[in-house]
């Protein structure tokens, strides 16, 4: 069997369905060029097979060259690193959540609807190109080789399927 890609969407920040709130749950920006912030999202991708979990530092500041507007947010919990989002704004209001998730160690401890959470409400904040233009959308895709819980969680927070893929 393939992997099968899902595409979600929202069109407005009054779709957001929050979850519950978790004390000392929290997000920070963060330098992405830096070897901690590789490391971390290896270690939160490898599980799901991401690419971020084999890149070399060499990729990495590919990846950061061809996507400056890229955006790193670290989750932590109790001032301990928990997971990692990454924003990309992108042209016409749009912004993408290209990275979502937490530390092996922090999965099915009831975080992730609050991180999620945290991490669209940062979404619809982020100028999406010019400092004027407001934010018409996030987006974001997620596998079937994700956690179990992922679709889940963007489904419970309000973002809608606006795409399927099948991959042999």
């Amino acid at each position: 069997m393939g992997k099968t890609v899902m595409y979600l969407e929202m069109t407005s920040a009054d779709e957001l369905r929050p979850s519950r709130s978790v004390p000392n749950l929290a997000l920070h920006r963060f330098d992405p060029i830096t070897p901690e912030v590789y490391a971390l999202q290896a270690r939160v991708g490898a599980p799901y097979g991401w690419r971020s979990a084999s890149r070399t530092e060499r990729d990495w500041a590919e990846l950061q060259a061809a996507h400056p507007l890229r955006q790193t947010w670290l989750i932590t919990h109790a001032g301990e690193w928990a997971g990692i989002g990454n924003l990309e704004p992108q042209p016409d209001g749009n912004v993408e959540v290209v990275t979502f998730g937490l530390l092996p160690e922090f999965v099915g401890k009831g975080l992730g609807g609050c991180a999620l959470t945290l991490m669209l409400r940062q979404a619809w904040r982020t100028s999406p190109g010019a400092p004027t233009e407001p934010v018409r959308r996030v987006w974001l895709h997620t596998s079937s080789e994700d956690h179990p819980n992922a679709l889940l969680n963007y489904r419970g927070r309000g973002l809608r399927p606006y795409g399927i893929e099948a991959h042999a």
